[in-house]
């Protein structure tokens, strides 16, 4: 990549990875594209965008993206006009592959930015090559497709599926370095959070304290925002999973379902415990005892060379003799995430996938039960290692009672 970037002038504070580092997922990405017969890639998922460019910035509610041609050198952005020179600032490009299409494009009927991609790409020599998009990415719209297609009549399209993905399932050495200041920082948020459920106390003051132990981290490095809020399912609705918080009290003899995050520098690790004030029903102490035998298992089964599923087979081996049953996935892997998920949406641990692991894969291990009218969360984001599954975080795990 060029060193005239004007990035090499910005704050080093935003200068996370080295070139180096982008130049290799940049080799990868292009390596899988040529496999796949693709010539040009259009990346808009918000944490592709960053993986191959640095690009960070709360933009991602208009249209942007970042374009991979195979006889191209650089990734090339493409946002609104007014985020351009944030692009300067935080990705390694050159001036002249950072474009910013004007506002009369933004949230209007008769014209979308896409329109300007594709023009942009016919400068470029591109419209009459494969391209693929990718279909799935939460910030790519029906309309931008459509806008897209018109624009390049010519080019032969392609679902470009979760490519970027796939490669970023792997993490260097610097990723994981960010994954374990995430985990510093989510050790204070979740203990925070323990101590914040109590009998009486509102939720959301709770949920404050939490968000501001996740922004504030550590003495030597701070917090980002996370891609989820935290979510914190009390009483009888912990027998589901993704609820919020309200303005209600914390009562004695309910549990509270803890599962948050923290982030460093987009990088994520996740986790769940479950609070109980009060003396516990013995089914439920039971149960957290269960999950918590059938996490170890899955955690001692996830080396180099086992698949997702023969780990999610270790944590049912473990737990079916106790009579548990869990249908949904016990897992998937985690690493730079933006709003609204922080999992990858390539593996997952469950029957039926074969991916075989690798060192330097990173997972949220969460086997939450959900039964009828209570619940029980507890989770570790854990690094693939040959001695098995490596917790990033240090707390201890089991039902945590407040009598």
């Amino acid at each position: 990549m060029s060193p005239t970037s004007l990035a090499d002038r910005a704050s080093p504070t935003w200068r996370v990875f080295d070139r180096a580092e982008f130049d290799h997922r940049l080799a990868a990405v292009k390596y899988r594209m040529a496999a796949d017969g693709i010539d040009v890639m259009l990346v808009s998922d918000p944490a592709n965008m960053n993986y191959l460019t640095g690009y960070d910035g709360w933009s991602f509610y208009v249209p942007q993206v970042v374009i991979v041609a195979l006889d191209h050198d650089n990734p090339v952005w493409i946002g609104r006009h007014m985020d351009a020179n944030g692009a300067r600032w935080t990705t390694v490009l050159p001036p002249d592959d950072i474009l910013g299409y004007p506002d009369h494009y933004v949230q209007q009927r008769h014209i979308h930015p896409m329109t300007f991609v594709a023009e942009e790409i016919t400068r470029r020599g591109w419209h009459k090559g494969r391209l693929a998009v990718e279909m799935d990415a939460y910030y790519f719209s029906v309309q931008g497709w459509e806008s897209l297609r018109a624009g390049l009549p010519n080019a032969t399209f392609k679902d470009a599926g979760h490519l970027v993905n796939w490669v970023r399932a792997v993490k260097s050495d610097a990723e994981i370095g960010l994954m374990r200041r995430a985990a510093r920082i989510l050790e204070s948020a979740m203990q925070t959070a323990c101590e914040g459920v109590e009998p009486g106390r509102r939720q959301c003051d709770t949920v404050a304290e939490i968000m501001s132990a996740q922004v504030r981290g550590t003495p030597e490095f701070g917090g980002d925002y996370t891609a989820i809020v935290p979510m914190l399912p009390t009483g009888i609705c912990s027998s589901t999973p993704h609820l919020t918080w309200t303005d209600e009290t914390f009562k004695a003899g309910e549990a509270t379902i803890l599962e948050l995050a923290a982030a460093n520098r987009r990088y994520h690790c996740a986790m769940a415990r479950t609070v109980y004030l009060g003396k516990p029903p013995a089914l439920m102490v039971d149960t957290a005892e269960v999950v918590c035998e059938g996490l170890q298992a899955a955690l001692d089964a996830a080396r180099p060379g086992a698949t997702c599923e023969e780990v999610e087979h270790a944590w049912r081996e473990a737990t079916r003799r106790h009579g548990l049953v869990k249908e949904s996935r016990i897992g998937y892997s985690i690493g730079c995430a933006y709003p609204p998920d922080w999992g990858e949406h390539t593996m997952s641990l469950r029957p039926g996938d074969t991916t075989v692991l690798q060192p330097n894969m990173t997972f949220h291990l969460i086997p939450g039960i959900w039964m009828e009218d209570w619940g029980i969360e507890l989770s570790e984001t854990f690094l693939v290692t040959e001695r098995g599954g490596e917790p990033l975080c240090g707390l201890p795990r089991g039902l945590y009672v407040k009598q």
